[in-house]
């Protein structure tokens, strides 16, 4: 099967259940293809608990599911050593988190000292648990969702958590119309297998081939250093958003049948890779001033590359 054949094999099977949401659909495979994790910031009900089962059983991977509430403990994620009375060892039970596809439900509703429990695995694939470490899928891949920090009973993610997210976009309701044809169609809605392991494969190590120029290397880094000089910005992107932004772009040209990375892929997803990033200060932020336009002003000034 052709590599462009694959992603559209793949977005085409989502659709089914998944409707008016081919944007989403887009960012999502760009960040598991280029090895990286999503949040999902978006009002409950949009489906992103849908989105995320339907992936795991379009790619014939397994799926686990984590409700994160105020009384969470990081051992219900890892899991937790017991000692066996009969052989006189401890065994290890293994928690949610060794899965292929991991949903983090409403992950701010958790303490911090629970969320934090990801940061190792979602940065270096492996947990530690009493001592010792074990090593999680090479497809490991976290789909978190959170509810805007307005709502109550919120907890907002520490800016470690927040930079290790490849992506971080909103669903979002669909139109009327989309809404009519999710109710006619709900009852026969079911997803089959489209793609495997192999393919993903496929994809992660063609993805690392697509080529990108010099220029467009510099294009990246101007863009990410200039939120760190941005008035009103604490705390600019990191060097990981800069390579976050050149994977993503690598995997969005490969889904274009492409060989090459042009600076349109690097604009579309900018905003997302790199806004949740910024810490903007509480002044500006009261003034409407947020990630998503400070980016967005760095992108109309930012020259491109020819």
């Amino acid at each position: 099967m052709q590599i462009p054949l694959i992603y559209q094999t793949i977005i085409a099977n989502l659709e089914t259940v998944i409707t008016g949401q081919t944007d989403a659909l887009r960012k999502l495979l760009a960040a598991f293809i280029s090895g990286g994790h999503v949040l999902l910031e978006d009002l409950p009900g949009t489906g992103k608990t849908t989105l995320a089962k339907a992936l795991a059983q379009s790619l014939q991977i397994t799926f686990q599911r984590i409700q994160f509430t105020p009384d969470l403990l990081p051992s219900d994620i890892l899991g937790v050593s017991i000692f066996n009375q009969q052989n006189q060892k401890f065994s290890l039970h293994k928690g949610p988190i060794f899965t292929e596809i991991l949903l983090a439900d409403e992950i701010n509703r958790a303490s911090p000292r629970t969320q934090s429990a990801l940061l190792e695995a979602m940065e270096e694939q492996q947990v530690s648990i009493d001592g010792n470490r074990y090593q999680l899928s090479e497809t490991f891949f976290v789909i978190a969702t959170q509810n805007p920090i307005e709502f109550h009973g919120t907890y907002p993610l520490p800016e470690a958590q927040m930079d290790r997210f490849a992506m971080c976009f909103k669903l979002g309701y669909v139109s009327a119309e989309q809404e009519v044809a999710i109710l006619t169609n709900q009852a026969s809605k079911t997803i089959s297998p489209c793609a495997n392991e192999a393919d993903i494969d496929i994809l992660r190590q063609a993805a690392k081939s697509v080529r990108i120029s010099e220029e467009l290397k510099y294009y990246i880094v101007n863009l990410v250093r200039a939120t760190r000089d941005m008035e009103g910005v604490q705390m600019g992107a990191s060097l990981r958003a800069a390579l976050t932004l050149m994977k993503a772009s690598q995997a969005l040209a490969l889904f274009d049948g492409m060989e090459f990375v042009t600076p349109e892929h690097i604009q579309e997803i900018a905003i997302p890779v790199i806004a949740h990033r910024l810490k903007v200060d509480s002044q500006a932020h009261f003034s409407g001033f947020n990630g998503e336009k400070i980016v967005q002003n760095i992108l109309h000034k930012i020259e491109v590359p020819i």
